[in-house]
């Protein structure tokens, strides 16, 4: 199942490092290539030379090693395996990936990587439980980290709940399904996200306070199932994702453009915040006060890409997502925009200003289909694209 695939196994420290021996052996029966990356913490509990031996390989543990770095440098060893794999993950090791620290070999592999990162945390559960391991497995999420586990049971430390390394077979399953060709491989799919910016003048514009990160974790979820993403993005605050096909743009003229050029696609989802209007007329030059008042601006509706996709007579997409930024009446407003734009799916959020949803890291939406309004519990924006992404699977598998 695994034959031939390349896994850089980080190991972390605490009790569970135990279990990364039992995970090396049967990571080996399933054919895969294991380079192994001991931290100082891990060497205490389990020997460079036990993980050697089963991994039939050399341990890597200093970053200033100076022969490792000649045959092979830090920044080649973080991008030439298939998958990263931290087990366990420490609640310490989790905070330096999560704020970008780089102070030892892992944590700079993890930095420097561009593959795809599976982590198991093992932790105390109050160390588990904490705002600010919380928060760190928000930003992870966020950054496209999967997780496995951590299990509820008895620990080491005497304490019950959340914080067991997941077994080692559990952990062998979630690198085989992050592995996997995915169930969207072979279909294409255009993302857009962001906000667009609507020019006055070469210094001023019309936007909204979208941040795109809902967008990108969206194209981010397609990409990790397989899908070949077209990330069509306005001026967003975000990053755009890895391993996808990155169109910027900047206005909503601009971003129809782009997404009729990524046609055709097996599926639309429309999460940009475009803005509804433009400035007729913008100035090449930058608008001055004046004795006669203020400049008087004329606003143009802006193109509906969203109704344009959706009543596509040739090329229109099997499946078409819309999203409704709403502040009052959300299921009733959404219900009404899935009609009259036509696309097949819509979903809707609340942004008022109190929800903290609009630029934050949280979301809670409702999806609406032609089979009613499904809401969802408030949770982590990549927690809601993973959702979504599966429920785009199951659709578009379906339709084959």
């Amino acid at each position: 199942m695994l034959a031939g695939k390349r896994i850089l196994l980080i190991i972390g420290g605490g009790i569970a490092a135990y279990k990364s021996l039992e995970l090396i052996r049967r990571l080996q029966d399933q054919g895969a290539q294991i380079t192994p990356v001991l931290t100082r913490a891990g060497a205490e509990f389990v020997t460079p030379l036990s993980v050697s031996a089963l991994a039939g390989a050399a341990v890597h543990q200093d970053l200033f090693d100076l022969t490792n770095e000649a045959d092979m440098g830090h920044i080649q060893l973080s991008r030439s395996a298939d998958l990263v794999v931290v087990a366990p993950a420490t609640a310490d090791l989790m905070a330096k990936m999560a704020n970008g620290l780089a102070n030892d070999l892992a944590s700079t592999l993890l930095l420097a990587t561009d593959t795809p990162v599976l982590v198991a945390p093992a932790m105390n559960v109050r160390m588990w439980e904490h705002p600010a391991t919380q928060r760190n497995i928000t930003q992870l999420r966020a950054d496209g980290v999967h997780f496995v586990g951590p299990d509820k049971g008895n620990m080491a430390c005497g304490e019950f709940g959340r914080g067991r390394l997941s077994e080692p077979e559990a952990i062998v399953s979630a690198i085989a399904e992050q592995l996997a060709d995915g169930p969207l491989s072979g279909k294409r799919i255009i993302v857009t996200s962001g906000p667009t910016h609507e020019p006055i003048d070469p210094v001023r514009y019309i936007a909204n306070r979208s941040s795109g990160a809902q967008g990108a974790a969206v194209a981010r979820a397609l990409a990790a199932r397989g899908a070949q993403v077209v990330f069509i993005t306005g001026p967003a605050t975000v990053a755009s994702p890895a391993g996808v096909e990155v169109v910027p743009v900047e206005s909503a003229r601009d971003m129809q453009a782009a997404v009729i050029a990524a046609l055709p696609a097996d599926a639309g989802v429309f999460a940009a915040a475009v803005a509804d209007w433009h400035v007729a007329e913008a100035s090449d030059r930058k608008l001055k006060k004046s004795k006669d008042g203020l400049p008087s601006l004329t606003f143009v509706e802006n193109p509906d890409i969203l109704r344009t996709v959706s009543q596509l007579e040739e090329g229109r997409p099997d499946l078409v997502v819309g999203f409704a930024a709403e502040t009052n009446d959300v299921v009733d407003n959404a219900t009404a925009k899935r009609l009259r734009k036509g696309c097949d799916w819509i979903v809707a959020n609340d942004v008022s200003p109190e929800t903290g949803i609009m630029g934050g890291a949280e979301n809670a939406v409702v999806l609406i289909t032609d089979t009613g309004a499904d809401p969802w519990p408030r949770m982590d924006k990549q927690a809601v694209a993973d959702r979504l992404a599966d429920r785009i699977a199951d659709t578009l598998n379906n339709k084959s």
